[in-house]
């Protein structure tokens, strides 16, 4: 069995991470849920068990922003899946994904057309709430797009969340347009936000002149 999420969709700073976590059901850790559920530290210790355990098999991948700048999310998404399904499950397993899409079966179906391996595959909404796999998959996910927000902080100080309704993160967007006459490379430029903030720099320095 193995179980697929993604951790990232609508920030506007950082990359998208998906995982795929396949393994029988006895292997799965007490204490799994939603992500979104857990304690960020029981997050970390849940995701460091299960990388760290030989009956579970873990694989991530990561979308950049210039990758989501440059196609379209839904189809990175989709490819995504496929390519974290394919680095773990064996052919002949079944799993379910969590549906990025309104239409849950033609979710699923887009996945599998983009895998190699010979899966079956289950797309549902909420899936990470409901199914074991695809909340430890959802867990991965997070604690790796948490790691990356963390690493891209420590290096150009607090930007908050990365997402666009936290405002320390559109105050750091502000002020690094400001300071460097851009946007950062791990912005999402595509995104509203960015464009917003460009356009907000613009038009202060024609106040200006």
């Amino acid at each position: 069995m193995f179980g697929v999420d993604e951790a990232g969709r609508g920030p506007v700073l950082g990359s998208l991470f998906v995982a795929c976590v396949s393994a029988d059901a006895d292997a799965l850790h007490e204490g799994i849920d939603d992500s979104k559920r857990l304690a960020p530290a029981r997050r970390e210790t849940l995701a460091a068990e299960l990388r760290a355990d030989e009956r579970v098999s873990v694989g991530v991948v990561d979308v950049t922003p210039a990758e989501i700048d440059d196609g379209g999310l839904n189809e990175l998404t989709v490819a995504a899946m496929a390519d974290a399904i394919d680095s773990v499950v064996l052919d002949g397993r079944s799993g379910v994904v969590d549906a990025c899409d309104t239409d849950a079966a033609r979710f699923g179906q887009r996945v599998i057309s983009e895998t190699t391996a010979e899966v079956d595959i289950t797309a549902e909404h909420g899936a990470d709430e409901s199914h074991d796999h695809v909340g430890a998959a959802s867990i991965v996910a997070k604690v790796a797009r948490d790691a990356h927000i963390a690493d891209l902080a420590a290096k150009h100080g607090a930007l908050g969340s990365g997402y666009p309704g936290d405002p320390n993160t559109r105050r750091f967007l502000r002020e690094y347009v400001r300071e460097h006459g851009d946007l950062p490379p791990f912005a999402r430029a595509s995104w509203q936000t960015s464009r917003d903030v460009l356009d907000a720099a613009a038009q202060s320095e024609l106040a200006e002149f």
